[in-house]
């Protein structure tokens, strides 16, 4: 009974943790790589962006946190929001699209050449 009420009060604890966590990453994230106000169409608040985990029972939150951190990082909305920052021609774009795909296919090369070498 004592111990399923600290386990309890801990899960708690730590899910109120995580909310205010999450509430400051997203404040954060909307102001600091938002656009300006004066070329923005639309609040600075409304991102759209729903990401959500399910922490499990005795999960540590560090844990919750890498894999919250992993789930933003996987949606690309962080990468869209620092690119929208500033203004980017199209010419800026196509250079960068291809940086970033020369970039990935050189991951792909790289870990093709790892799986090979592993057998």
């Amino acid at each position: 009974e004592h111990i399923h009420r600290e386990e309890r009060s801990k899960m708690a604890k730590l899910s109120t943790l995580l909310a205010i966590v999450l509430f400051a990453f997203a404040a954060l994230s909307a102001k600091a790589f938002s656009p300006s106000p004066a070329f923005s169409s639309r609040p600075s608040s409304a991102l759209g962006v729903s990401i959500k985990i399910d922490v499990g029972e005795g999960e540590p939150l560090e844990s919750a946190l890498r894999r919250f951190k992993r789930e933003v990082n996987k949606s690309g909305h962080l990468m869209d929001l620092r690119h929208k920052r500033y203004f980017e021609n199209s010419q800026e774009k196509v250079k960068r699209k291809i940086v970033q795909a020369r970039n990935r296919k050189r991951l792909e090369r790289m870990q093709k050449r790892r799986m090979q070498n592993r057998t």
